[in-house]
């Protein structure tokens, strides 16, 4: 048997039906690095030799030993199921009952508007920008850096955001007093281009093959990102591309903006995120139309904002008054 009439590699096999299937990057990343743990866990033994008592008593493993928590235990399921189901295509058997991760309880930390401010105040450039559209757009901060010119309508007051969690599109609020900002950013992203054009025409990565059916899509204005990494790349094929800013970089500096801004309590972009869903539900605003804004699947999910705050109990008064 030749090279090229091999099967490609169980790994190669999860990575590229993922990628049919238009699972993130992200997502694709955690769910090999589950399976290759699950592996190793058995003894490099192959995953169509085992079936449901391995998987239990790893996903065990995982509660008991490592004490991870409830959405790693779940993340971790999640991946075997997909692999077994997708990639072998064989049934995973009946798991049975198994230790689950404890999942504790917590309010999500929120802060006022006055203290958002404080936050932003310490920022400034594109890190203050990005900030400001986490606060003002309720946006996650991959959602921020995955922003493109395109994504921006002015017009109509309104932000796009493309396959967002859940691979799911949806638009939000564009904050008058960010327009300024995002057009001043559009005009960078204009001369980048420019620059990029006359100097070897570096284009943009794109989704889902969207160079081939458009070749000139990642030399477009519309496409570019509005928050591009300071360096070109190299994609999965090898060739040179301009990808967005890694959201490790602006986590890194809303953190310090949060800490130079001497918060009582410690928060990340996504504090800012939930800020903004409880200035909307304080303002009043339908607790539906909040959850479209905030893409969240469920109305459960947004309704922890009301006890966040204190409206869980409408009509309750306590003994003491």
């Amino acid at each position: 048997m030749n090279a090229y009439s091999q099967p490609p590699k169980l790994m190669d096999r999860v990575k590229a039906i993922m990628r049919v299937k238009r699972y993130s990057p992200r997502t694709v990343k955690t769910y090999c690095y589950w399976i290759r743990y699950f592996i190793r866990f058995n003894g490099l033994r192959h995953p169509t030799s085992m079936g449901g008592p391995e998987v239990k008593t790893f996903l065990e493993h995982l509660a008991v030993q490592r004490h991870v928590a409830a959405a790693t235990q779940n993340q971790a399921l999640n991946a075997l199921v997909f692999l077994y189901r997708h990639v072998l295509e064989q049934p995973l058997g009946d798991i049975g009952e198994f230790s689950h991760a404890k999942q504790p309880r917590r309010l999500p930390v929120v802060l006022s508007h006055e203290q958002v401010m404080c936050v932003l105040n310490q920022l400034s450039g594109p890190m203050h920008l990005m900030a400001t559209l986490m606060y003002g757009a309720g946006l996650r901060v991959l959602e921020t850096c995955r922003l493109r010119v395109r994504d921006i309508d002015f017009e109509r007051k309104i932000i796009t955001v493309r396959a967002g969690k859940g691979d799911k599109d949806r638009t939000t609020l564009l904050p008058s007093t960010c327009i300024p900002s995002l057009q001043h950013q559009i005009s960078i992203a204009s001369q980048q281009l420019d620059h990029r054009l006359h100097h070897g025409s570096v284009p943009v990565t794109l989704p889902h093959a969207l160079d081939r059916k458009y070749p000139n899509a990642g030399i477009s204005l519309a496409w570019q990102w509005l928050f591009p990494a300071s360096r070109p790349c190299f994609d999965e094929t090898g060739k040179v591309m301009l990808h967005h800013i890694h959201p490790s970089a602006v986590q890194k500096a809303v953190k310090q903006a949060m800490k130079a801004a001497s918060l009582p309590r410690p928060g990340s972009c996504h504090t800012l995120r939930h800020s903004f869903a409880t200035q909307l539900l304080t303002q009043g605003t339908d607790i539906r139309t909040v959850q479209e804004l905030l893409g969240h699947k469920s109305v459960e999910t947004t309704q922890i904002y009301t006890h966040v705050l204190g409206k869980g109990f409408p009509g309750v008064r306590s003994p003491l008054g």
